[in-house]
Parts: C-alpha cells; structure tokens; sequence
C-alpha cells in the first residue's frame, strides 16, 4: 500500500529556471505535515517533460532524504522511450524510492502490445511497485481494462492512476483487474472511493491536504455524507485548478499562500492576473488564504 493520499508534487524553480532543491524539501515536508502519505515526484504536476535526468535524479534523492523515513516516495520514471524509462527507474531504484509512476509512453501511439512489453521491460529493472499512469487527455491512448487487465500480469505493477472520469471503467478496472486503483484528477478522489479506490494522486493536497485528508478519514470510518459534505466544500478550489492547464494554476496557488515555488518553464507560462484572481477567489472561499495570512 503506497498510502490513500499522494500529492504530485510540483517542482520549484529558482529565478535562474534552476531547480530548487531546498524549497522542493520543504515542501515535501509540507506536505506530509498537512496530510500526504507520499510524494509523486516528476510527474505531470512536476513539469517532467522539460527536467533534464540529473534534475530528476536529484529530486529523487532529496524526496526520500527529506521525507522518505515518513513517507512513500514515487518516482515519475516513464517517459515515451523505452530504454530512458528503464535508465531512469533503475537509477531512481538504487537512490531508494518506493515506487515508480511510469505513464502510458505518449506520441508514437503504440499498440497495447507494444505498451505491455514497454512496462515489462521497466519492470524488469525493480523489484517494486509500479503504477500505471492512465491519462489518455494528454497521451491520446486510452488504456482500456483488458489493456490494463494485460499489465497486472506483469508481478510488480500493482496499481494505475486512472485520469479518466468514466466510472465504468473504473468499475471495471476494480472488477477485471488485481490493480489498486488510485484517482488522478481531484474531483475523483470521493467517485472513486465510493468505487473501492485505494485512493488518489492528487494535486489540490498542495493547497487543502488536511481538508482532504479528514474527507478520506470520514469516507473510511463510514461517514459517507460527511465526506460529501466536505468534498463540496472543497469544489471552489477543484474548480480553480482546473482554470488552466496544471501546474500553472497549482503554482499561482502555493505562491499565494507564501509558498517559494517560483516560475514555470516554457512552453508553459505564469498564470494570467485574471487566473490568479479565480485561483485568489477559491482559496480564500475555503478559507485557507485567511489563515495562511493570519
């Protein structure tokens, strides 16, 4: 079990575009103070696509030094090229990660064969667990659950992030498959535990994480209308995140509420006074910027 509350944690940059290890820690810490039980690290949130190896690798290394004793850690490894995925899941085994979050490889559109023999072959290079990242809105593929039902014979894929909001399929998913099934968007995260979800990879949990986490906590001890409560409560800022493409919104969040993430590297690009204001406009509906300000 890898933990029911995971954040993707973004990566911060310093004014330079460098990354910046030491606000990367403290916010690890952050998050596991206010409610994570484990860190994704260079996933979508943490702008993976534009992190050169030895950026990754360092994160890697300061995730588990500065919360790896508290928390799962959860290195984002796939990329669409076979041979660097299993570069850099082998590489982030030996730095002592938890787990490796490997996404469905992107643009060459492979067949589920071809994807099967993708994660075997990354697979190969840990014995620990891999979930599989389900985000066709970005990947153009769609894992269906024979696709995923196929991957959950390989021994040590043991979950998926599923991005997609079509409850039959993760119905499906539940039934057809041994995978732990996990949210990957924050408005999933309760639909999915009323499914049988392990939980969720999230990103609101930057802003809200001990809101999210007592929703987890009253979903579980069968105070069901308690957590629907508090997860309408928490729409404002579901909502505001999703005012434009992650993490440009997440990042104009955190630095809101004092949070020295920095800036985004191209081709994304700081969010608009008009998104920080939706983005200002939520967190203080919640109530989290008034106290942050307190």
């Amino acid at each position: 079990m890898l933990g029911e509350v995971l954040t993707a944690v973004v990566t911060p940059f310093r004014a330079d575009g460098s990354v910046d290890l030491e606000a990367f820690s403290r916010l690890c810490t952050h998050l596991v103070d206010t409610g994570s039980d484990g860190v994704v690290v260079a996933g979508t949130t943490g702008e993976a696509p534009t992190l050169a190896d030895d950026e990754r690798l360092s994160l890697f290394a300061a995730a588990v030094e500065s919360v790896g004793d508290r928390a799962t850690v959860v290195a984002g490894t796939g990329t669409y090229s076979t041979a660097h995925s299993v570069h850099l899941t082998g590489q982030a085994h030996e730095l002592g990660v938890d787990a490796f979050l490997v996404v469905t490889p992107y643009y060459s559109k492979p067949p589920v064969r071809g994807i099967v023999e993708h994660f075997r072959a990354i697979a190969a290079a840990t014995d620990r667990p891999i979930v599989v990242y389900n985000i066709p809105q970005r990947v153009v593929v769609n894992l269906e659950p024979e696709a995923l039902a196929l991957l959950a014979e390989i021994p040590n894929v043991t979950a998926v992030k599923q991005a997609t909001a079509d409850p039959g399929q993760a119905r499906r998913i539940l039934a057809e498959t041994e995978l732990a099934l996990y949210a990957g968007n924050d408005d999933l995260l309760l639909p999915f535990l009323e499914l049988g979800a392990a939980g969720g990879i999230l990103v609101y949990t930057h802003v809200v994480g001990r809101q999210v986490r007592e929703l987890v906590t009253r979903f579980r001890e069968g105070d069901v209308a308690g957590a629907r409560a508090l997860d309408a409560e928490l729409r404002p800022v579901i909502d505001a995140l999703a005012v434009t493409t992650n993490p440009i919104p997440v990042k104009a969040a955190l630095a809101l509420l004092g949070h020295d993430v920095g800036g985004l590297r191209l081709p994304l690009v700081e969010a608009t006074d008009e998104e920080k204001a939706v983005v200002r406009e939520a967190l203080e509906r919640v109530g989290v910027l008034t106290v942050a300000n307190a």
